[in-house]
This record gives structure tokens, sequence and C-alpha cells, in this order.
């Protein structure tokens, strides 16, 4: 993975982001797992054996075929740019978040309930203003480490390559990860695999956001003790620390009642009590992507002195 490549999939994923329409390998993977789904047996043993092995499969075939596809000399190596670029998602990320704040802004309370719809799993129908900011915050600090800091972080480690695989086990677990009837067995395993592969990366993120609050003139004293206490409330491993990061750093609260399927689900309580208003939440968007360019340039370091 040379350095320059890793830049310039950066800079492409900042410009363009995801563009509606464009073909996209995770769309490519997500249908493929809708056709495994339907051939998954019913027993549960037999179905979390199944999930088990596409999970693997998928990963090993998605690494398979991006390392054949980056081996030719010149082609090979916009194959490279591509499949680099493809698998960061921190513009599309930025770029949608603002577009339900805008929303908010303008006072469209069902709009921004929809432009937050496409970015979180629970139900929106009946959020109000401030929830939907809270569920806005939420997923943008999540999602700095599942769409770009995991990703980046295997990209420099293995090349292309195994950053699908990584993203391969990353979208079963966001299609598949789900503890209903339909996905308790079924995912089980990619929900675990990519709790093991998210592990490093989301404590990476929560120290990017600290120390980009920091250049932005947030105070740092004590975070980290209050980090990691309100990280181990949380049900994920991983999702906890980037999110109580952005809380403590920006100074609002995340947490509280939140519908899934159908049903209230109570989350743990995270940072200070403050509120996501619109000045506090394009705090926590320039803190995302300051974290973004320092670990775009601590990997592209990387690269150049290994």
């Amino acid at each position: 993975m040379h350095p320059a490549v890793l830049i310039a999939a950066a800079l492409l994923d900042r410009i363009l982001g995801d563009p509606p329409g464009w073909p996209h390998p995770v769309r490519l993977i997500g249908r493929g797992l809708s056709v495994l789904e339907r051939l998954a047996p019913e027993r549960p043993l037999a179905r979390r054996l199944y999930g088990a092995a596409c999970t693997l499969a998928m990963a090993g075939a998605c690494a398979l075929a991006v390392s054949l596809l980056v081996s030719p000399p010149l082609l090979g190596l916009a194959a490279a740019l591509y499949f680099s670029y493809a698998g960061l998602a921190l513009g599309c990320l930025v770029r949608e978040a603002r577009d339900v704040m805008g929303f908010l802004d303008a006072g469209d309370l069902p709009g921004a309930r929809r432009a937050v719809a496409m970015l979180v799993s629970r139900e929106t129908a009946t959020m109000d203003e401030a929830a939907v900011r809270r569920a806005l915050a939420e997923t943008v600090s999540e999602n700095l480490c599942d769409g770009f800091v995991a990703p980046l972080f295997y990209l420099t480690l293995g090349g292309p390559a195994l950053l699908w695989a990584y993203k391969a086990v990353s979208t079963m677990d966001s299609m598949w990860g789900y503890r209903t009837p339909r996905f308790r067995e079924l995912g089980w395993f990619s929900a675990r695999a990519d709790d093991v592969l998210a592990f490093v990366p989301a404590r990476i993120s929560a120290l990017a956001i600290v120390a980009s609050g920091v250049v932005l003139g947030r105070p740092a004293r004590g975070l980290f003790g209050r980090i990691r206490i309100d990280a181990a409330r949380s049900a994920s491993p991983n999702a906890g620390w980037p999110m109580a990061a952005a809380a403590w750093v920006c100074g609002a609260g995340m947490g509280g009642s939140a519908i899934y399927f159908g049903q209230v689900v109570e989350k743990p309580r995270m940072g200070p009590d403050g509120k996501w208003d619109a000045r506090v939440l394009h705090l926590l968007l320039r803190i995302v992507s300051l974290s973004g360019t320092l670990l775009i340039s601590v990997a592209a370091f990387m690269l150049a002195v290994a």
C-alpha cells in the first residue's frame, strides 16, 4: 500500500463520498447476502453454523477478488485506488449528517426524521427535535469507527484486500447482526467477528476524537477515565468508545429511550447532561472531520517509513 494511494483515496472520499446510483462493492455484498439468507436452514444450530460459514466465505471471497484485481501493474494501481476510496465512508457520513442538520435548521422536523432514518436503525417517525439531534450525534460518532477508522486501520495493515475482508464482515453485521428471531442465530458469528475486528479501531477512534477536541480548544483533563467508564456501560464492546468520547469532548449527553423494531430500548447514558443543539452538532462534525485528517496523516506517515 503506497501512501500516495491512501491520501488520494481519502481525498476522493471527502470530495465524492458515495454518489447515488454509482455501483459500490457494499451493495454487491448486500445482494449476495440477501440470496444467502434465503438459502439458510431453519434449525437453530444449523442456522448458526451456516451463518459462520457464510461470514468466513464472504470475507475470503472479497479479499481474494480484490487481491486479484489489484495485482496487474497498471490497472491494478487504479483498482487499488478505487477499492481504497470505496472502502472509506467519512465524506458520505459528514455530508448526510449536514443534510439532517439542514432540515433541522430550516425547522423541517419531518424532513429531518426522514433524513436521519437513512443513518440509523431505530424508528424515527415519532422523534421530537431533541431526539433527532441525539440520534444524529450517536450515529455520527459510532460510524466514525465503523465507516472510516476501522477500514483505514485494515487498509494500512494489509492493503485493499484486507480492507474488503473487514468490510464484508462489517456489512454482514449491519444486515444480520440483530438480536431478533430472524437474525439471532444467522448473524451471531458475524456480530462476534465484527466485535473482534473493531476492538482496536474503536479505541483509536476515541483517541482521535479527544485529540481533535484538544486541537479545537476543548479540555481533555480527566476525559479518558470518564470515557472508559461510560463505554463499559454499552451493550457493545466497541460502540461506546467513540460515542462516549464524542459526548464528553462536545459536552452533551447520549443514550436514553429509543424504539427498535417496535420495542422501547433504554440505552445507557453517556457524557454530561448538555444538549445537542445546532452549535454542538457543528462542533461534532468539525471534530469528526479533523479526526479523519489526523488519522490519514498518521497512516500515510506509517506507510512511508515502513
